[in-house]
């Protein structure tokens, strides 16, 4: 079938709308008609190639939409389902098996190649292949191929175009708070970075019944954002030395850190303002072979962590249900990141997201 795209074709240049040839369902596959799709920041670093992903290529990894159509064996979803497309996984390496699926032994593979498995591309332009798959769907487009594993069925009765940013961002801040690191009611949290991965774990935080929640952010606009949303104390970076005044305000530190930067000068501090037992959960994408220095008296004397935490330790078909009721209930208002776009605008809205103009930037798809 014929489908518009937001095609990728050199490293940081504008994407180009394009009409391109998109292949029947395959088993297992499931067809999307896509509503609307979030620019998450990792669409940039595919772009621009500091991740290895293979141009041209249809980004796109926070779609949204409608299932029109299912290969053989798919028994998740049907036609007329409205669903959100999250990330891709194998089902079957221990990982998987231990229901962890976004550590998937084939992450990488099954995400970033812009193929399938079988290293066949869904998608091409007279003939000739385009890469495709990206995190399972590349929903810059008007259709999409998505997996039966990557697809969360969701209720009809929520406004479609909102939900992409579930898939990832913000499943991912919020995931940090509720699953990876299990934060309580009464105990303390600071969040470096305030895009949209950043103000959900301070929405999360709230939720939770965290006592003190520290947003730190260059931006004055989102740091007035993230009180609105729950944060006890905003702090502004840049001239600030944060481990000063995070222990200003705590005594002794903070229970929990969330990076959201991927800075590793950054990390290095929301490390240093840690409360004895306390953990740092990394969840900011940093250049490959970027390298973190800690000081390990402090971390051994203290009893300190430090992890790595990818898509927020989510089981997207469980928690992205969840994220939706808490926003039915006016508990998750994750809306007020949001700024839509149409297709043709599509290189606006990622200009707007990097200059930090917009928060999360939604594309609707091309109708």
């Amino acid at each position: 079938m014929k489908i518009t795209a937001a095609v990728t074709r050199a490293p940081s240049a504008p994407f180009s709308i394009e009409e391109l040839d998109l292949e029947d369902p395959r088993p297992g596959e499931v067809l999307v008609r896509i509503v609307a799709t979030g620019v998450c920041h990792t669409d940039m670093v595919m772009r621009d190639q500091h991740l290895p992903v293979p141009q041209p290529v249809v980004l796109g990894h926070e779609g949204a939409g409608i299932v029109e159509r299912v290969g053989a064996d798919v028994t998740k979803v049907a036609a007329g389902d409205h669903v959100v497309m999250s990330f891709n996984s194998c089902g079957t390496c221990p990982s998987c098996r231990d229901q962890a699926e976004s550590y998937c032994h084939d992450f990488f593979g099954r995400n970033f190649l812009g193929t399938r498995s079988d290293g066949s591309s869904g998608l091409s332009q007279h003939g000739a292949p385009i890469h495709g798959n990206i995190f399972g769907q590349s929903s810059f487009a008007s259709h999409a191929l998505c997996h039966e594993r990557n697809v969360v069925a969701i209720p009809t009765d929520v406004p479609l175009e909102l939900m992409g940013p579930l898939a990832c961002g913000v499943q991912t801040g919020a995931g940090a708070v509720m699953n990876a690191l299990g934060i309580k009611a009464g105990q303390s949290l600071a969040v470096f970075g305030l895009g949209s991965v950043g103000l959900s774990a301070v929405m999360a935080a709230r939720i939770v019944g965290a006592a003190r929640i520290i947003a730190v952010d260059l931006h004055p606009g989102r740091l007035a954002l993230a009180t609105e949303l729950g944060a006890t104390d905003p702090i502004a970076a840049g001239d600030t030395d944060l481990v000063a005044a995070i222990m200003a305000l705590t005594g002794y530190g903070v229970d929990y850190a969330i990076d959201a930067t991927g800075v590793p000068s950054v990390i290095e501090q929301a490390v240093r303002a840690l409360a004895p037992r306390g953990t740092c959960g990394i969840v900011g994408a940093s250049p490959p072979g970027a390298w973190l220095s800690a000081d390990l008296t402090h971390l051994l004397s203290g009893g300190r962590h430090i992890r790595g935490i990818v898509e927020g330790d989510s089981r997207p078909d469980v928690f992205i249900p969840h994220l939706i009721d808490l926003h039915r209930r006016g508990n998750f208002p994750f809306n007020r990141l949001v700024r839509f776009y149409d297709f043709t605008d599509i290189n606006q809205a990622i200009a707007d997201s990097e200059s930090g103009r917009t928060i999360k930037p939604i594309v609707r798809a091309p109708i």
